[in-house]
């Protein structure tokens, strides 16, 4: 699946894999009536945004849950109620490749094995690692870094999913995946969740309550030597982007960055500002949302029937 955990780092090619999309409450502008746009074309052909529109109520969007407070893998955004679940998501995934096997056998192929699901590597949840790291125990070992088993069990996965003796033609395995495609479709976020989920994270970053405790992170983390404007230049730098080593400075980098992180509860005020903006943006497109929620719901039935 498209979305995916902006902190995660270190992944290698994949073959298939389900992003994670399970897993905060916040009621915020929960009343508030927003006015979507309605466009109007001039002369010129250019469009101009007119408030004229239908009013949209705020208070008929999804809201965001935190489950424990302290670990941002339990916290859940509003957007998540209008996408599969990552239970759906595999229950759809194990349906397809069990289809598309049937499928290749009856196309002379019984050899033929799907790729297996990539397990996840550094966040399990939407949640897990967006906003950077967050569990000083793993970061004391492992730095930015996945946690070992999983890298392991992820690097396993693409080994055995690169491996095709069947002699299979391309052209038969993407006639099955179409075929298939007709009776369960993969699930996939829809274009709007997946597109205004991008936009929310990327304003967020930009929302003065964040960029104010961004700013008060990177004063703590100078303290003590570190030169990061945010925490994503810390959790992207370059220095530890080779996923077989993990170096003392990481890990000290690491350390210092969670300890700046908890004093200033970088994660919960950015996890809480992103999921207004979503709730916003989700209350100007609402119809499209509840139809994507619908086309998710759909899929799963048909997965469960197939």
């Amino acid at each position: 699946m498209a979305l995916e955990q902006k902190g995660k780092k270190n992944l290698r090619l994949t073959v298939k894999t389900l992003a994670p999309v399970t897993a905060i409450a916040l009621a915020a502008g929960a009343g508030t009536i927003y006015y979507a746009k309605a466009s109007t074309h001039t002369p010129d052909g250019t469009r101009h945004a007119q408030d004229v529109s239908r009013p949209v109520s705020v208070a008929n969007v999804a809201q965001a849950t935190v489950g424990d407070p302290k670990n941002p893998a339990t916290w859940r955004l509003p957007i998540e109620s209008y996408m599969p679940t990552a239970q759906q998501a595999r229950l759809v995934s194990s349906t397809r490749d069990e289809l598309i096997d049937r499928c290749m056998d009856g196309s002379g192929y019984p050899q033929w094995k799907p790729a297996p699901d990539l397990p996840a590597l550094g966040g399990t949840t939407l949640t897990d690692w967006r906003y950077g790291i967050h569990d000083a125990e793993l970061a004391s070992t492992r730095g930015y870094h996945p946690a070992a088993t999983q890298q392991e069990a992820y690097d396993e996965a693409m080994e055995l999913g690169a491996v095709d003796t069947s002699g299979a033609p391309d052209s038969e395995v993407r006639a099955c995946v179409a075929e298939i495609d007709g009776q369960v479709p993969p699930a996939q976020p829809a274009d709007i969740v997946q597109r205004v989920s991008g936009e929310a994270f990327q304003e967020s970053m930009a929302d003065p309550t964040v960029v104010e405790v961004f700013t008060k992170w990177s004063a703590c983390m100078k303290t003590k030597g570190y030169e990061y404007e945010n925490p994503m230049d810390a959790n992207d730098d370059p220095r530890f982007n080779d996923p077989e080593q993990v170096t003392d400075l990481e890990i000290a980098t690491a350390n210092r960055d969670i300890s700046c992180r908890d004093k200033y509860d970088v994660a919960r005020t950015w996890f809480d500002v992103e999921s207004t903006i979503q709730r916003n943006k989700i209350a100007q497109h609402l119809d499209e949302f509840n139809a994507a929620a619908e086309s998710a719901r759909e899929t799963i039935r048909k997965a469960k029937s197939a």
